[in-house]
């Protein structure tokens, strides 16, 4: 990619590849859909390498069932590279053991009644060994954008990269950049909603807190007024999630005092912590105004981003990215016009706000409530619910985002 080049121009502007920002999972999973189906993909990634850090970890079961349908070796792998999570607890720290699911409830609605618990990274380099058998995708890392301009029948991007600036020229252009994407500001996109005053700090370790609660899942949300947090069990560590006061510094947050108080709060024990990773972020509420403009599309964090509880964050990144992808292969192939964007818009946009963000929403007010009654009324709820199969079924329908993807399918109706 060395010197300052164009794609040529020609008057077969479909024979140009799709170009894609960010080489994540929703990122290479839309390569890999194109890619497989014979339409040529480039792939740009800022970082240098890919990514390798713990971020997310859960695979619902309608995921599952989406990656089946594109490469069975695939979900395979994720199964073997996890571990299943049948069961979701909830506790509360002062009252313990709250309610559990059972996710076998969900069998003959899905083909995995349980939840993979597999860090992201995993994936995404299965992925790029994916990507290297097909013949139709390249991905440049240390590639970022740097602008765009796109006409009737083209987009064209500015990349900076490792050997200075290229210019490249494809049909589509897709911004699965994540929360901060490049592609959604070139483009003009407001990204609407709200950023949390407190910021997540996750904590792992190799200490094994099954050892020291009786029947802990792999799956654990802890209420609690003052300090609740999140339990999940990857393979080899249990993941720890707290939420920050607003005005704590970041460097106190991830101090070594600060992270064995908080970690002394779940489990006393006369020795200190080992931790592996300790990672602090910022969590948003927020979605695009529109995901696609012209020949450009979002998907994944950079179409919309919500907070973490409950894992629905990389899931709906990919069921996004899946749609896009057979969307696009329509257009590319000449079946289908471009304004079929549009009906993804009206698909994948409503779910993020009605099903994702307002899940996610509703997950941490139950975790932080501070209302005494109101704390006592939500648990009595969740534990009728528990205790009643049809009702528990209808609650893990909506949590594993099997409702959600039925909405989207409904939405999305013969265009899909």
């Amino acid at each position: 990619m060395a010197g300052v080049r164009s794609w040529p121009s020609t008057e077969q502007a479909m024979a140009l590849p799709v170009l894609i920002a960010g080489a994540g999972p929703v990122g290479l999973t839309i390569a890999l859909v194109l890619a497989r189906a014979g339409v040529a993909v480039e792939v740009f990634e800022r970082a240098t390498e890919i990514a390798e850090d713990l971020r997310a970890s859960t695979w619902h079961p309608p995921t599952l069932d989406m990656l089946d349908r594109i490469d069975p070796a695939l979900t395979r792998r994720v199964i073997e590279a996890g571990l299943v999570a049948r069961y979701t607890q909830y506790h509360d720290r002062r009252e313990g053991l709250i309610a559990e699911f059972d996710m076998e409830l969900l069998r003959g609605d899905t083909a995995h009644p349980y939840r993979i618990q597999c860090e992201q990274f995993k994936y995404t380099r299965f992925l790029v060994e994916a990507l290297a058998g097909t013949g139709c995708a390249t991905v440049h890392l240390g590639c970022s954008l740097a602008g765009l301009r796109q006409s009737a029948d083209t987009v064209e991007i500015d990349v900076e990269s490792p050997e200075g600036r290229v210019v490249r020229k494809g049909v589509f252009l897709v911004g699965a950049d994540g929360v901060r994407s490049a592609v959604r500001q070139a483009a003009g996109i407001e990204f609407e909603g709200f950023t949390f005053p407190e910021r997540f700090y996750t904590i792992s370790t190799e200490f094994d807190f099954a050892q020291h609660f009786e029947r802990l899942s792999l799956v654990n949300y802890v209420s609690d007024p003052d300090e609740w947090c999140v339990l999940l069990k990857v393979p080899g560590l249990w993941r720890v999630l707290f939420p920050t006061p607003a005005d704590e510094p970041d460097e106190a947050v991830v101090s070594d005092a600060a992270t064995e108080r908080r970690l002394q709060g779940v489990v006393a024990r006369a020795v200190p912590y080992e931790t592996r990773h300790r990672t602090i972020y910022r969590v948003h509420q927020r979605v695009a105004r529109r995901y696609h403009a012209g020949r450009v599309a979002l998907a994944g964090d950079a179409a919309h981003v919500n907070n973490p509880i409950g894992g629905m964050g990389m899931n709906g990144g990919l069921h996004d990215g899946v749609s896009l992808a057979r969307r696009l292969i329509r257009i590319v192939r000449g079946e289908a016009p471009q304004p079929l964007l549009e009906h993804y818009e009206r698909e994948r946009r409503p779910i993020a706000i009605e099903y994702i963000n307002a899940n996610t929403g509703r997950n941490k007010k139950l975790m932080e409530e501070r209302d005494p009654a109101v704390r006592r009324q939500s648990q009595g709820e969740m534990r009728r619910m528990a205790d009643d199969p049809v009702l528990a079924r209808d609650y893990l329908m909506r949590t594993s985002m099997i409702t959600a993807l039925r909405a989207a399918e409904a939405l999305a109706g013969a265009d899909a």
